[in-house]
């Protein structure tokens, strides 16, 4: 019996270590998943051209144009956790940049502009919440709506013209959203690290990312213990809004220019980076740290597959093939640890 005792802890003891490389990878099967599909497209790439991915000019690139949809990757996070969906935000971009150029001529003072340019980002990302939680429409439709509406307003007001903003050059605005941290890092990868721990804080560190998983996982078990579902919900579109409108900013502010076409060709890479990096399209799941890296490997593909000689015409391919593969291995890595 003493033998059969001993013989038993030694098994257990041997298969302890890998118990607990298997709690971990349960943990964080979906954050190290994304990461082993992060570095497998970089060594792809660097085998392709290990010229370009040996330098420094290409990361810098990556790090100025990457956070253009990032910044709004990182908030629609919390939309699509709790269950909805968001395709407004590119038209909201544009919106808020009206006002901005508006107040921006009206009083000549930058920040006055900013700050009227964050708060229509807010409101028209409150209004998306009001229809879809006040009226019951669904998200998806809602959305679709006010992406025309804005999209509208924004051709009526500026008359499809586009307005220049060199003015904002030199000022503390420019120098903090799109300058140069020790003249090689741009100021919006900074931002976007500093976004992505709000919103990290936000969901793992604060009962209302808990009430957004919660609405996201089953609304009625929510109501249930608590949690006010609609204002949950109101204010993800609400911060999605306002992130949209700061990105805007920062987007104009690069290229010194407004454009009332602003935002068109964002939505896809956004809506990608959310799902390549684990957030479940039926709500419940996903995570910030995934949708960070994920919005990297996106930015990283066009100008990759450029770099290793190809087309840009196999960019929209090899969009498709990585974000299926990705997504499939994800979905069966989280039956096969769950």
């Amino acid at each position: 019996m003493d033998v059969q005792i001993e013989a038993t802890k030694s098994l257990v003891s041997a298969r302890a270590p890998f118990s607990g490389l298997v709690n971990l990878a349960r943990r964080y099967g979906l954050q190290l998943g994304i990461v082993g599909v992060a570095l497998f497209i970089w060594i792809l790439f660097l085998i392709g051209s290990p010229k370009t991915f040996l330098s420094y000019p290409i990361y810098e690139a990556f790090m100025s144009t990457t956070p253009f949809f990032a910044l709004m990757a990182l908030p629609l996070t919390l939309v699509i956790i709790a269950a909805e969906i968001d395709l407004s935000f590119p038209s909201i971009m544009a919106f808020g940049m009206t006002v901005f150029s508006i107040v921006l001529v009206s009083t000549n003072s930058v920040t006055l502009a900013f700050v009227a340019c964050l708060l229509a980002g807010w409101l028209a990302g409150l209004l998306n919440g009001v229809i879809v939680v006040k009226i019951g429409i669904p998200s998806l439709v809602a959305t679709i709506g006010t992406q025309f509406f804005w999209r509208g307003v924004v051709l009526v007001v500026t008359g499809g013209n586009g307005t220049g903003l060199t003015q904002t050059k030199g000022t503390l605005l420019y120098e903090a959203l799109v300058g140069r941290l020790g003249g090689r890092v741009p100021a919006q990868m900074i931002w976007t690290i500093i976004v992505a721990i709000v919103i990290w804080f936000l969901l793992n560190r604060h009962k209302f990312g808990a009430h957004v998983y919660l609405t996201g996982d089953n609304v009625e078990s929510a109501k249930l213990m608590g949690v006010n579902v609609a204002r949950v919900k109101m204010l993800t579109f609400a911060i999605v809004g306002l992130a949209a409108a700061f990105a805007g900013v920062v987007v104009s502010l690069e290229v010194l220019y407004f454009w009332p076409t602003l935002g068109e060709g964002y939505l896809l890479n956004t809506l990608a980076s959310v799902f390549l990096g684990g957030t479940s399209v039926f709500g419940g799941a996903g995570t910030v740290f995934g949708t960070f890296v994920a919005s990297f490997i996106i930015g990283a593909i066009n100008a990759g597959i450029v770099a290793a000689g190809l087309t840009g015409f196999w960019t929209q391919l090899i969009y498709g093939l990585i974000i299926v593969i990705s997504v499939s291995l994800q979905s069966v890595l989280s039956r096969r640890l769950a």
